[in-house]
């Protein structure tokens, strides 16, 4: 499949949740990748009704919309995406005829969580992919509550949680076969950076996402719950820690404690809102003290975020919470590796005893394992095989 031209529909979240700029560049990654090597790409995104804000405002007047036409033309994409309102035949940018059209000719479906679920989009399509970009969620929404995660309309499974189906993971593979990917990144729009801005290890993350789950036992949380255990780094390094944090102001308890544990919190919402804002933060800071949600470090299902991926893209050194992918990623130079307080303050000592050398290194591995040609190349061959 991958040595021949494909034409591929690819669907994922930008609009639904407008002003992410990381969340679009995790779904930008694979659009542009994916051109990159020259398959024609139809990106698709569905949106709900009740995705527009205010209520009862037209699709085309949207904030999403605006969001969607800024960030496709951005990037080159305008001419062959569309923002789909679900449930009807209402678009913006390329018609649903248009749609239907090319979805009779294509040759791969790459959906992401699953979330095209127009038949008339889907089913003409030989090769449907149901790529996970959120390992252990994902999986024990289905298999332990019931919840349609929309895995039967897909012929291939395909995860960026490296241990999924192994024996040392817990997580369940409902009965499929899990190919794995890790996130791509396409280094000509990430170059390595230069000038740093923020003398700090940063990061960007929301301190709760859409709900904690239980399977066999064991607690599968977010990204609040795995912070909390490290709430006092900051007073055991001399390091600065800068947090673009989405966390509701009701959370007084834990903003409290940041603030006493000496955490610099930023709002996401202003520097880090567009594709741009996010990677002139990311390219203008130390490196990344990157925390995992803790379903991922519970799981050891080997999540690597492809927040980092850009960091390490840019030259910026990486410390990350333990989540399994130390056994499938080399550690020690660039990347680092932590599960405990004791850990990573020994991580951040090993960096800044040679800082000029774990950022080429993190360049390194960004070229030699992340770079989309190769990520997506692999992943097509992949997906061909089976």
């Amino acid at each position: 499949m991958a040595a021949r031209k494909l034409k591929i529909i690819l669907s994922g979240m930008i609009a639904a949740d407008p002003f992410q700029g990381g969340a679009t560049w995790a779904v930008l990654q694979y659009l542009l990748g994916l051109r990159r090597l020259g398959h024609e790409v139809y990106f698709i995104e569905p949106l709900s009704e009740k995705s527009l804000p205010p209520a009862g405002r037209e699709l085309a007047g949207s904030s999403n919309a605006a969001y969607f036409r800024e960030v496709m033309r951005d990037f080159g994409c305008a001419e062959t995406a569309a923002l789909l309102l679900a449930g009807t035949h209402q678009t913006v940018g390329l018609a649903y005829d248009e749609l239907k059209e090319f979805a009779r000719r294509a040759d791969l479906l790459i959906n992401i969580s699953g979330m095209l679920t127009d038949a008339a989009l889907l089913e003409p399509v030989p090769r449907r992919v149901y790529l996970d970009l959120d390992p252990a969620f994902n999986q024990i929404w289905h298999e332990a509550y019931g919840i349609d995660m929309r895995f039967a309309a897909h012929t291939h499974f395909v995860t960026v949680g490296q241990a999924i189906g192994k024996p040392s993971c817990p997580v369940p593979t409902c009965g499929l076969k899990w190919l794995t990917t890790w996130q791509p990144i396409v280094l000509a729009h990430w170059p390595q950076a230069e000038r740093i801005d923020h003398d700090a290890l940063t990061t960007i993350a929301n301190w709760r996402g859409y709900g904690s789950v239980e399977y066999q036992g064991t607690f599968y949380g977010q990204k609040a719950h795995s912070l909390r255990r490290f709430i006092e780094l900051p007073r055991r390094s001399d390091e600065q820690f800068m947090l673009a944090l989405a966390i509701h102001p009701d959370e007084r308890k834990d903003i409290a404690a940041l603030a006493e544990n000496h955490w610099q919190l930023l709002d996401p919402s202003q520097v880090v809102r567009t594709p741009q804002r996010y990677q002139r933060f990311i390219q203008g800071s130390k490196g990344e003290f990157g925390i995992a949600k803790s379903g991922y470090a519970v799981s050891h299902c080997g999540w690597f975020s492809d927040r980092s991926v850009c960091y390490l893209a840019s030259g910026r050194p990486v410390i990350a919470q333990a989540t399994g992918f130390s056994r499938f990623l080399p550690v020690g130079e660039g990347l680092f590796a932590f599960a405990s307080t004791d850990e990573a303050v020994a991580a951040i000592g090993q960096l800044n005893r040679d800082y000029a050398a774990h950022a080429r290194a993190a360049r390194h591995l960004a070229e030699a394992v992340f770079d989309s040609d190769k990520v997506l190349t692999r992943f097509l061959q992949e997906v061909e095989a089976i």
